[in-house]
């Protein structure tokens, strides 16, 4: 059987594509560091949806990737919490959105003492982000507001180590 020219040529643009289309739309992250346990931990590794808030923005619940507003060339993963022109709040550990308490099932321990009272306006195009893990997490509130143009995208399934294979799950809030 030939192979011809032209059929080449066909495969390898289309390897290509294929190719340029992942590398544009999905990206892998390792955890690094204790902000998101026990839901993530370091040494995992994260599949990233980086084509996920081209069309909206992030939803209260999302985990994102972001790059750090503190540290250049640093990527960090948390919590999207308080979206663009929502007040938060907190009191005593517990988040308040717009005056109304936040469920949170994915935090595990209760907050510390150390866990500072606030009540902070969210920007237009900024979001209010926090690790999991509270009482071991740099986040919005030692830092501020997540600018938008800084979040790379969705983290959307733990791959790594094999064993942790998990989609990450998603929590939608609606408000009374």
């Amino acid at each position: 059987m030939k192979v011809t020219i032209r059929e080449v040529l066909i495969t390898f643009f289309l390897a290509l594509c294929i190719f340029l289309a992942v590398q544009f739309t999905v990206q892998s992250c390792e955890v690094d560091g204790p902000c998101m346990k026990p839901n993530l931990y370091t040494g995992q590794r994260v599949l990233v949806i980086k084509a996920a808030y081209w069309f909206s923005g992030p939803q209260r619940g999302d985990v994102i990737i972001f790059h750090s507003t503190q540290e250049p060339g640093k990527n960090l993963i948390k919590r999207v919490i308080a979206l663009p022109g929502e007040t938060v709040e907190i009191r005593d550990g517990k988040v308040y959105i717009n005056g109304d308490p936040l469920d949170e099932p994915y935090i595990m321990q209760e907050p510390c003492e150390r866990y500072c009272d606030l009540t902070m306006q969210v920007p237009d195009g900024c979001y209010f982000v926090l690790g999991d893990n509270r009482n071991s997490s740099s986040d919005s509130r030692s830092w501020g507001m997540l600018p938008q143009e800084n979040i790379i995208g969705k983290a959307w399934l733990c791959y790594w180590p094999l064993g942790d294979w998990h989609l990450l799950p998603s929590y939608s809030y609606t408000q009374d």
